[in-house]
């Protein structure tokens, strides 16, 4: 991108682009422009009527030429605290996975390898044109916060809470509920709306194999009291649900015991949500719960969630990643790409027959924006380009082998779009990318200490990968 006016000057005009606004007409401007003063958008329409009102020397034009213009993507699930992580778990059974990997890991953590991991994922969400992510549970939120400033993303901050359950590490005690709930709103007290409003702190539940029914019920309470949302892993494995049967005398499962207690409100992110029948799902419709749909996480170890079912309820349904060690990818894009494809896939699975319709790509593309902005509460201000919403845009360059011909722009968006196609980001009003390139920090100098901290993480806690090559 290049500026006519190179300035530092509050307002921006970014004109001659395709500008897909997923405002409710899903309107796309084929030679279209925006305006965006400080954090905010202005005015949006045509390239040639805002450039008769916006031309003077006092504002900064940039010509898109051509390129793509799209409201940030939103990851609504991963674990930052996990990059470090990735390949500790690859091709392992799910208890192995848990409890001699990543149980190990997390357990050793400081809060400066927390900040590592959480800048060294930051870089690969920006890279997938990622601008607000909802993080699913680390240990060490102030880590996780002080890379969130320093990227310049927008985020919701959770910490991992549980105050029960089988397996743990030694070096983790049981911690009391009561601890549980007071931690986290100390979190919030001291990281909500901070970093010009980018960071939200939520409250978490890790699992309900790992809660007590008073940790459950008392979070729902302080989350209605802060006003803030809950983020929690719902009906993931078979186990999971047998586990509720057989403890908390649920008809079905989780969703269904959850509905029991009233834990199931409109504030509520529930990730994964694979095991849950057609009952549970008008449980989850009618509460406006809100789901977090990882496909390429879900078909590693999980199953096929019934995403198609769940819209079809008219469940806000978005996307998430995961963490590395469950998807080793972070790219928001792939899993759009993977998200359709394997609902398409599933409809073969279960009937027979193919349904090409199973979430079209209009319909991934609302799940990775305002479906997104929806599931972290903050639809008022971002997911879509409208007047009045925060500046969180993406500027896709299609005028490369994986992308032309265009033919379809949405299609070519979800089908053919990589993560090497996203040229720039902005959040908030300021680019953190630009011609890919990350401007708050240097990218080989976050992968030097994380290579290093990764090294000394796996051996303090004693995790060895057993070689699958004989290395000579």
């Amino acid at each position: 991108m290049e500026a006519e006016n190179s300035s530092s000057r509050s307002v921006l005009v970014l004109h001659n682009g395709v500008i897909v606004t997923m405002d409710p007409q899903r309107r796309v401007f084929r030679n279209g422009a925006i305006v965006i003063d400080r954090d905010r958008i202005t005015t949006l329409g045509q390239s040639c009527d805002i450039l008769r009102d916006f031309s003077a020397v006092s504002h900064e034009i940039v010509d898109l030429h051509g390129h793509f213009l799209l409201p940030g993507f939103i990851n609504t699930h991963v674990h930052t605290s996990q990059q470090l992580a990735r390949g500790i778990a690859d091709d392992v059974d799910l208890i192995t996975w848990l409890h001699d990997r990543i149980w190990p890991y997390e357990s050793n953590m400081t809060e400066e390898d927390s900040y590592v991991s959480t800048l060294l994922c930051g870089i690969e969400l920006i890279h997938s044109g990622v601008t607000c992510f909802a993080e699913a549970g680390g240990q060490h939120v102030s880590g996780m916060a002080r890379a969130v400033e320093q990227l310049g993303l927008r985020a919701c901050l959770t910490e991992s809470i549980m105050d029960s359950g089988e397996g743990l590490p030694a070096s983790w005690d049981i911690r009391a509920t009561d601890d549980c709930i007071q931690s986290q709103k100390q979190l919030y007290k001291k990281h909500h709306n901070t970093a010009d409003g980018r960071i939200r702190i939520w409250l978490g539940i890790r699992q309900i194999m790992n809660s007590t029914d008073r940790l459950l019920t008392e979070t729902r309470d302080a989350a209605k009291e802060l006003k803030t949302g809950i983020h929690m892993h719902v009906a993931e494995i078979p186990y999971e649900n047998h586990f509720v049967m057989n403890t908390r005398e649920a008809e079905h499962g989780t969703v269904t015991y959850l509905e029991k207690i009233q834990f199931l409100q409109n504030n509520l992110l529930a990730a994964h949500s694979v095991w849950v029948n057609d009952t549970e799902i008008g449980f989850l419709s009618k509460a406006g719960v809100k789901v977090s749909h990882c496909p390429a996480a879900a078909m590693r170890m999980l199953g096929f969630a019934p995403i198609k079912e769940m819209l079809g309820a008219n469940i806000c349904v978005s996307l998430g990643t995961d963490g590395a060690p469950s998807n080793n990818r972070m790219s928001i894009v792939d899993e759009m790409y993977l998200a359709s494809l394997i609902n398409k896939g599933r409809e073969v699975y279960l009937k027979g027959t193919t349904d090409p319709m199973a979430l079209p790509a209009e319909t991934i593309l609302e799940m990775a924006t305002i479906n997104g902005a929806k599931s972290v509460l903050w639809d008022d201000e971002i997911g879509s380009l409208e007047i009045g919403k925060k500046a969180d845009v993406i500027v896709v360059n299609p005028f490369s082998w994986p992308m032309i011909p265009v033919h379809d722009s949405i299609s070519s968006l979800v089908y053919c779009m990589r993560s090497e196609n996203i040229d720039s980001v902005m959040c908030n009003g300021r680019w953190i990318m630009k011609d890919r390139k990350i401007l708050s920090l240097d990218e080989g100098e976050v992968i030097s200490m994380a290579k290093h901290a990764s090294s000394q993480l796996l051996k303090k806690a004693g995790i060895q990968i057993p070689s699958r090559m004989n290395f000579i």
